[in-house]
C-alpha cells in the first residue's frame, strides 16, 4: 500500500530515492521545477539527459512519459523526468497528465525507488487548474499498482497545498 505525504516546499530539498521532476521535451533544463532540479542538482543530470538525447530521445522525451537520470547532487539517487501536457480548455489532455504519474511510478519501479517526491505537474508555467491537477495526481497514484511505499507530493505555495490536501481527505 502506497502511503500519500504533503509537504509545502522546494522539491529539491527533498529526501527521497527519487524526485520527479516537471520536465519539458527537450530534457535540458528550463524554468519552474526543471530549472530548480538542474541548478542543484548540477552538471551531472543535465550530462545524463545529454546521452539520453544522444541515444533514446534524439526528437525528446514525449508528452506523459518518463525516465530517469542520476540525481547529481540531490539527495536522491534518481530524477525521474516527466514531461507534462500544456492545459487546454477546449481539448482534454487529462489522460496525458495521468500518464506522467503512472509513467512515473513505472520508471520508479524499474529502478527500485521506494519513496517518490512529485511535483504538481503541469500545474505551473503549462496552466493546468490546480485542483484538477491535483485529482489527477492523486487518483491516479492510488489506482496505479506500484512497489513505491511513499508517494510524496511536495507542493511549492498554499494555494498548491490546499488543492492536494482536499484531494487526499
Amino acid at each position: 500500500m502506497t502511503t500519500i505525504t504533503l509537504v509545502q516546499g522546494d522539491i529539491t530539498r527533498q529526501s527521497v530515492d527519487a524526485i520527479v521532476n516537471a520536465a519539458n521535451s527537450s530534457l535540458l533544463g528550463g524554468g519552474g521545477v526543471d530549472g530548480a532540479v538542474h541548478r542543484r542538482g548540477g552538471p551531472e543530470i543535465l550530462a545524463d539527459c545529454r546521452r539520453l538525447r544522444a541515444s533514446h530521445y534524439g526528437k525528446g522525451l514525449p508528452t506523459g512519459r518518463a525516465v530517469a537520470t542520476t540525481a547529481g547532487e540531490l539527495d536522491a539517487r534518481w530524477v525521474i523526468h516527466t514531461v507534462g501536457p500544456v492545459y487546454s480548455a477546449t481539448e482534454d489532455r487529462s489522460e496525458l497528465l495521468a500518464s506522467c504519474f503512472r509513467e512515473s511510478l513505472r520508471v520508479a519501479d524499474e529502478v527500485g525507488a521506494r519513496t517518490v517526491a512529485f511535483p504538481a505537474v503541469s500545474a505551473g508555467i503549462y496552466g493546468w487548474p490546480m485542483d484538477d491537477a491535483a485529482r489527477i495526481a492523486v487518483e491516479t497514484v492510488r489506482a496505479t499498482p506500484t512497489d513505491v511505499q511513499e508517494v510524496r507530493f511536495v507542493l511549492f505555495d498554499e494555494q498548491a497545498y490546499e488543492a492536494f490536501a482536499r484531494q487526499t481527505g
